[in-house]
Order: structure tokens, then C-alpha cells, then sequence
């Protein structure tokens, strides 16, 4: 075991998920600057007033995911580091 206390098994699984929530929230963050504001499923917050699209919430999308991604590439990474040294 490493000094965190992690096996390599829960260090994959846990980059595993957070890749998929990455994922997710990329294509949350594109679908917010491309589908106008009005026309947005209502889970994710409908106006009708406006007809622009909401920027802060894409950009927001995008910047997580893309962290998101990159933590998850190396929890991946540092399991394989670590279940390849036993």
C-alpha cells in the first residue's frame, strides 16, 4: 500500500468516475453555448425571456470539465504506476 492508503483497484475506479463525470460535464458545458436559452431541456433551466445563449454556465461546464479529465487521467495513471511496482 502507498502512503495515501489507496490499493490501485480504488485508485482506478476512482478515476474511472471521475473521467465519466468529466465527460458529462464537457458535453453539459458545450450543449449550454450552443442550444439558445430558451430552447434547453428543463432540467437544466429554462428561460423564456431570453433568447441568447448562457455563457457563464458553458464556460463554467467546460473548465470543469476539463480539470475533471486531467484528475482522472492521473488517479489512471498513478494506479497503473502503482500496481505495475508489486
Amino acid at each position: 500500500m502507498s502512503s495515501t492508503g489507496l490499493s490501485s483497484t480504488t485508485l482506478r475506479t476512482i478515476g474511472v468516475v471521475v473521467l465519466l463525470i468529466g465527460i458529462v460535464a464537457l458535453v453539459l458545458g458545450i450543449v449550454y453555448l450552443v442550444v439558445p436559452a430558451h430552447s434547453l431541456p428543463s432540467f437544466m433551466g429554462q428561460t423564456h425571456t431570453g433568447t441568447g445563449h448562457r455563457s457563464k454556465r458553458g464556460i463554467a461546464g467546460l473548465v470543469a470539465g476539463g480539470l475533471l479529465l486531467i484528475g482522472g487521467a492521473i488517479a489512471l495513471a498513478r494506479s497503473r504506476s502503482r500496481s505495475s511496482s508489486y
